[in-house]
């Protein structure tokens, strides 16, 4: 088990899906979590009731909203007087394609990138200033397959938007790795997740076909993946990325 204990780390997105099993095991292995929610705030408080109010606490932003990261980042500081690792893990996926009305591609293109990228480069901003009076710190960006493979016509400003990711965390790790702030993406493909569920039950063969390994990923190991990564174990991997999707897309 890793030992993350005396780390105080923010989730975004912790309340459901790979949020939600990365508070869990993050907390499991001794760290202090801030538990972002968009709109769920009854299930960001239940997970913050499962690993202890001592342990954990939650704060509601709709990361949607321009300007909404320094709020956020300072009131998820407040609770223990700082903020170690930073785990951008909130997004969006909804669908459009070049066949819906201009209006809703430009709302959708604008709302994805928003939560996506623009938001989560906000916070990645906040964490370095932060991390400059602390001689370091951690940033792990939730990315996708998509960012290096492509997606679907319906979801290409999904796969746009996690390409920007992609970049920006190597941008952070080679730009700042001298002071000690170090950055990482994990790049998951399908995950078996409860937004996710519905498409994986109606495309389960499909599914099943495209990977090699047979399965989607389990949050857990997504999870996982954040915790080592939270743990300060492979320093010279920053700006690495970890894939997570059974041999579908290798790189």
């Amino acid at each position: 088990m890793l030992d993350l204990t005396g780390k105080v780390i923010l989730v975004t997105g912790g309340s459901r899906g790979i949020g939600a099993a990365t508070v869990r095991t993050l907390a499991a292995a001794g760290a202090e979590v801030v538990v972002h929610y968009g709109h769920s705030a009854a299930e960001a408080e239940a997970i913050v009731q499962e690993v202890g109010p001592t342990r954990a606490r939650a704060l509601g932003a709709d990361l949607g909203r321009p300007g909404v990261a320094p709020t956020l980042f300072r009131d998820a500081v407040a609770w223990r007087g700082r903020i170690d690792v930073l785990v951008n893990n909130a997004g969006v996926a909804p669908s459009v394609t070049v066949d819906d009305p201009l209006a809703d591609w430009e709302r959708t293109w604008a709302h994805t990138l928003q939560v996506n990228l623009v938001t989560l480069a906000d916070l990645c901003r906040e964490a370095i200033v932060h991390y400059r009076t602390r001689q370091g710190g951690s940033i792990i960006n939730v990315a996708s397959r998509a960012a290096f493979r492509g997606d679907n016509p319906d979801a290409m400003h999904y796969a746009a938007s996690k390409g920007g990711v992609i970049a920006l965390t190597r941008s952070i790790a080679r730009g700042y790795a001298r002071e000690n702030i170090l950055a990482y993406a994990v790049a998951p493909g399908w995950v078996r997740t409860d937004m996710a569920q519905g498409y994986l039950r109606d495309h389960a063969s499909e599914i099943a076909r495209e990977i090699p390994l047979g399965d989607v990923v389990p949050p857990e190991e997504v999870a996982h993946t954040v915790a080592f990564l939270a743990s300060g174990l492979a320093r010279h991997m920053t700006g690495a990325t970890l894939d997570l999707n059974g041999a579908s897309y290798t790189r």
